[in-house]
């Protein structure tokens, strides 16, 4: 359950969100449309905690699983297997949860003996891979996603894809910030459309996305 009430962000002298109110319920699948700047991935990460608000209510419920902001919690002069182990207990896993899970983990990033070295020695791919392995193995009330995961050649992403739609299929309640139209009318069935930091339309999919393109033509 997230539960939000006039939630405003504001950096410096820019307020990127003014006064947001909604509710998201156990079953809802949450597309978030909008230009560039318009607050979208500041409103998803505010629910995941990583920005507090600057005033206003957020209440978020459930275990989360954030598909943004990978490398955060990471040690860069730790290795592989270390930071799967930091990053696991970071996302709500206990430790015993978390070394059952490893060796699952490093098998689906296919890093191999590459897990044995510090990760500041990753390359951007290695590093997703590994970031997303950890990310995607907990199994969360809530999963938020700002756009898709480049995660490496073309077979990785095939896995993982995969694996984001197995998680979409457990969480009970999912956020996606996408600039795709045709993706927020096949995953979701709400979609919120911002617009300089405020919800300018809140309903179906179909219909929000229909007055958002011809809003974005005139």
């Amino acid at each position: 359950m997230i539960k939000v009430k006039n939630l405003k962000k504001q950096f410096g002298n820019n307020v990127v969100l003014k006064d947001i109110s909604v509710a998201i319920e156990k079953g809802e699948v949450i597309s978030v449309i909008g230009p560039s700047g318009s607050g979208k991935s500041t409103f998803l990460k505010m629910i995941s905690g990583i920005y507090p608000p600057t005033n206003g209510i957020l209440d978020v419920s459930g275990k989360i699983s954030s598909m943004f902001e990978l490398a955060t919690g990471f040690e860069m002069e730790s290795s592989g297997w270390d930071n799967i182990y930091l990053r696991g207990l970071m996302l709500g896993e206990t430790p015993k949860s978390i070394k059952e899970k490893m060796k699952e983990i490093a098998e689906f990033s296919e890093l191999g003996e590459f897990l044995d070295m510090p990760v500041k020695y990753y390359s951007s791919g290695m590093f997703v891979r590994l970031a997303f392995s950890v990310s995607t193995a907990i199994k969360p009330d809530i999963l938020l996603l700002d756009e898709v995961v480049a995660a490496g050649d073309a077979s990785f992403l095939k896995k993982a894809e995969k694996r984001m739609n197995e998680m979409i299929d457990i969480a009970k309640i999912m956020v996606l910030v996408t600039h795709s139209m045709n993706t927020a009318k096949d995953l979701t069935n709400r979609c919120l459309w911002f617009e300089k930091g405020e919800i300018l339309m809140d309903g179906q999919p179909e219909k929000v996305i229909e007055e958002y393109l011809k809003n974005m033509k005139e």
